[in-house]
């Protein structure tokens, strides 16, 4: 019987939301009839509300719009192009519009069709959904005995902390960043929180009304998860702290100090450990790391950033932030030419030496990423962990004017990832360049997980010391699918001011919800330059 339950509410669960042909919407689901106790419920939270912890190899493809919105890290100035790499048959095509921040999100790279451009919003709306139902039919479980109370609680508490994760990341990628003055009128993404699948046309709530639902949702898995005494199995699995650490960064975004540093706090009362990379030296992306809290989800950077596939790199400007001092730079990554990857970042590598062929030219490069495992033990997106508590704790202490309690924060951290004795291992600025020396960690710190794209949003409507910047993108056209031969480079650029900070809503969304606002975004330009030799 369960497993029947479970496939039949799994199946219906997954039918497009929001999106697509009608046909395949119903006007509700039946599949609460089959719940019969709290173990239902849990099952299907780990099986269709949970992202799959999973990767791909360097070899795989890497199609942008199927790998849970691993197009996060085109966006910002974290990778550029490495293009002494080959186009991978389609796959560098897939990745152009994000690349080069295109009107639409499917855009060919000759400007003459589109790719699909809704998988990820589908996908995301679709653990929504499956939270929604969890938390209509958790209410009605019996719950006679304690075990089955405490169960039922915990189950309730996880769905509402992964439906508000949805949320925050869905409003962060298709809406405005929060802004105080104007989070009531810019529009956000389609809240819904029926359990039923509805054929209806959907609009946007505004950015307030996605805020306010992901602190609300927050707070009660806050309230519901303090209460489970029985440890959790694995950090796969959202707890209290989870929820604390995700509070304190919502917080922080908007601009609600004393809340996030009140948050931060307390992650960091429960859970203090930094890894000593001074004095650990193993990799620092897996399940032994003692900052984990949190990880759901897959880790494509291997993918991403293999030369021979996808053509892209950790960008120079990355790579030149770090002091040669700072040990993430030589744990973290492997430089050699023109090619910059991760290191001791990732577990479950080795190295590599390959020659391209180009024109009457070789090239020969050695590169990270060859996983001798077909698994990652975090995400590249959605981890939690205690490094960025001090992050948060330090930026909104600096942001209230507490200076003191601002730097002896950061400094803990920094204390971890720098040689000992290094003169520029604690910070001593004051004022602006403290500010400053803030977000340049959290740059350093959480490079590659989801955060750069975001924090350079949020920056730019900052109340305390606004900061916008724009990036430069290069993208090569290659001769043939899976050539080296390259025809030329462009050159885009993403100005401080440009509308295209805010990704368009995908156009088949648009296509069924008839009068659906985009977001303003327009046609983008390029000029012609020097190919890299």
């Amino acid at each position: 019987m369960k497993k029947d339950f479970l496939k039949t509410i799994i199946l219906s669960l997954t039918l497009v939301l929001l999106t697509g042909c009608s046909d395949f919407l119903e006007e509700s689901s039946q599949d609460n009839d089959y719940v019969r106790s709290w173990k239902d419920l849990n099952e299907l939270l780990l099986g269709g509300c949970y992202m799959e912890v999973n990767t791909t190899s360097p070899s795989a493809a890497f199609v942008v719009e199927s790998n849970k919105g691993m197009f996060l890290h085109l966006l910002a100035d974290e990778v550029e192009e490495n293009n002494f790499g080959q186009q991978h048959f389609d796959n560098h095509e897939r990745e152009f519009a994000y690349l080069t921040w295109q009107q639409r999100t499917g855009m060919k790279e000759n400007f003459n069709g589109f790719f699909v451009e809704n998988n990820t919003w589908t996908m995301i709306y679709k653990y929504i959904n499956v939270a929604n139902n969890i938390l209509k039919s958790v209410v009605d479980v019996p719950v006679t005995l304690d075990s089955e109370k405490e169960g039922a609680t915990r189950v309730s508490g996880e769905a509402h902390f992964l439906r508000a994760f949805y949320y925050f990341w869905l409003v962060n990628l298709y809406g405005n960043p929060y802004d105080p003055n104007t989070a009531s009128k810019d529009l956000g993404v389609p809240i819904k929180t029926s359990e039923q699948v509805e054929d209806q046309k959907f609009t946007r709530n505004t950015v307030q009304e996605v805020y306010d639902l992901i602190i609300s949702d927050l707070l009660t898995a806050e309230e519901e998860l303090a209460q489970v005494t029985k440890p959790r199995h694995s950090m796969y699995r959202a707890d209290v702290t989870s929820v604390r650490l995700l509070l304190s960064r919502v917080y922080l975004y908007m601009q609600n100090w004393e809340k996030a540093a009140e948050y931060a706090r307390k992650v960091i009362a429960d859970h203090p450990t930094l890894m000593n990379i001074v004095e650990d030296n193993s990799y620092f992306n897996t399940k032994a790391n003692p900052e984990n809290i949190f990880s759901m989800g897959g880790d494509d950077l291997v993918s991403i950033l293999d030369p021979a596939v996808q053509a892209l790199r950790v960008s120079k400007e990355q790579y030149a932030q770090y002091s040669v001092n700072d040990l993430r730079r030589e744990r973290w990554f492997w430089p050699y030419g023109s090619f910059t990857g991760l290191t001791k970042r990732r577990a479950n590598f080795e190295m590599v030496s390959v020659v391209y062929q180009k024109t009457d030219i070789q090239y020969y490069h050695t590169y990270y990423c060859r996983y001798t495992t077909s698994q990652a033990d975090v995400s590249s997106l959605f981890w939690l962990r205690s490094g960025e508590a001090y992050l948060n704790l330090a930026e909104a202490e600096a942001y209230m004017g507490h200076e003191t309690e601002a730097r002896q924060t950061l400094n803990t951290l920094r204390n971890a990832r720098f040689y000992k004795n290094a003169p520029d291992r604690e910070v001593t600025a004051s004022g602006s360049e403290l500010i400053t020396a803030i977000r340049n960690e959290r740059r350093l710190e959480l490079v590659l997980e989801g955060h750069r794209w975001f924090d350079l949003r949020r920056y730019r409507v900052c109340k305390v010391q606004p900061e916008k910047k724009s990036i430069t993108h290069n993208y090569t056209l290659y001769k043939d699918r899976g050539s080296y031969d390259i025809i030329e480079t462009r050159q885009y650029v993403l100005t401080e001011d440009d509308e295209s900070w805010t990704l368009p809503i995908p156009q088949e969304v648009l296509d069924f919800n008839t009068g659906m606002l985009n977001n303003p975004n327009k046609w983008r330009d390029y000029v012609v330059v020097p190919t890299e030799e």
